[in-house]
């Protein structure tokens, strides 16, 4: 999708809020767009997902999109459930499949137990999750998120911070806008910063005011300077990780991550350096042999092995999450022909 010449002001004599605005918003990518209050982030938002349109100006290739504001309209005559059925078929789901998206995406945020709720009577961090789900029903292709993270539980920030890697890894477009620098931090693809009525693109790692990353704010993996609790060197150059060729146990969920720039290929330290993540996730190479590691970890310690990723400084690029397939029962002893009867 892309943005050329774009501006927008309210009212044929009002001043412009933006005014010549390029953007390019490929596939496959996380956007932060970042700015101090009043500057326009929310009117750039709204027009990237279709839910405003510009004053002047072109846009292209938009795709399927969703969006998530900043205030999500609560008090409306619906329950949860009974909303987001609705939307599900605006979408284009029938009511018995939108039904159970929504249940799921709402047990997945925390709040299957209000399902049946009405809105009015829900709180600001319950309507939040609502608000998440009604985006994500139909797997948008381009996911806008405006503060979408202001008023939800820690467990429910983890889940978004996920669903943000997974919409990006199966080849979606993510753009979004939040208070807090940490918020995902060194893991976008680009970043703009709204001021005055234009848009800026700043360098990678560039510190931008208020926006800033703290600097104690975590040093990230840094595989190839991983030193502690390594492993010794007789961990076989595959990289079957610090647990010596065991696979995790019970439900297992597979990320497929590129290492850092792209320079040089991990060596056997670097992906043992690795399996000491949250989780201690077992590794090995992708199928590229190169840049690219596939790491297997139980699924209740995925999303803090997302997290590590997405924050590492420099951040890792996610290519895949997707569940492990069923382990296959172990194989049956061959028969000692030297034994007898």
């Amino acid at each position: 999708m892309r943005l050329d010449g774009v501006g927008r002001r309210y009212g044929a004599r009002g001043p412009w809020v933006l005014r010549n605005i390029d953007l390019d918003l490929p596939r496959r990518s996380l956007v932060r767009v970042e700015g101090h209050n009043g500057s326009g982030k929310s009117t750039l938002l709204r027009i990237v997902a279709g839910i405003d349109a510009p004053s002047k100006g072109r846009i292209t290739g938009r795709p399927r999109s969703a969006y998530v504001p900043e205030r999500f309209p609560a008090a409306l005559p619906f329950t949860a459930v009974g909303y987001l059925t609705h939307l599900g078929r605006i979408h284009g789901l029938r009511g018995p499949a939108a039904a159970r998206r929504a249940t799921d995406w709402l047990e997945r945020f925390g709040a299957g137990g209000h399902a049946r709720t009405p809105l009015a009577e829900l709180s600001k961090g319950t309507s939040q999750k609502v608000a998440l789900t009604q985006a994500l029903l139909a797997d948008p292709e381009l996911l806008v998120l405006d503060e979408a993270w202001t008023g939800l539980d820690p467990a429910a920030r983890d889940v978004l911070d996920r669903t943000v890697a997974e919409r990006v890894a199966a080849g979606g477009t993510v753009v979004f806008v939040d208070h807090d620098p940490r918020r995902l931090a060194g893991a976008a693809d680009a970043r703009y910063r709204v001021s005055g009525d234009g848009l800026d693109r700043l360098p990678a790692g560039a510190g931008t005011g208020t926006d800033a990353r703290p600097a104690d704010a975590g040093t990230g993996i840094r595989p190839a300077d991983v030193e502690t609790g390594a492993r010794p060197a007789d961990v076989a150059t595959d990289a079957r990780s610090a647990h010596n060729g065991a696979l995790p146990t019970g439900p297992r969920v597979i990320i497929e991550a590129e290492a850092p720039g792209a320079a040089g290929h991990p060596t056997p330290r670097d992906l043992t350096g690795l399996a000491e993540l949250p989780g201690r996730p077992y590794v090995t190479r992708g199928p590229d042999g190169g840049t690219t590691v596939r790491l297997a970890v139980a699924a209740a310690h995925s999303d803090a092995l997302l997290r590590a990723l997405l924050a590492a400084h420099p951040p890792w690029h996610i290519r895949a999450v997707a569940p492990a397939p069923p382990s296959p029962p172990p194989a049956a002893p061959a028969p000692d022909e030297n034994r007898y009867p």
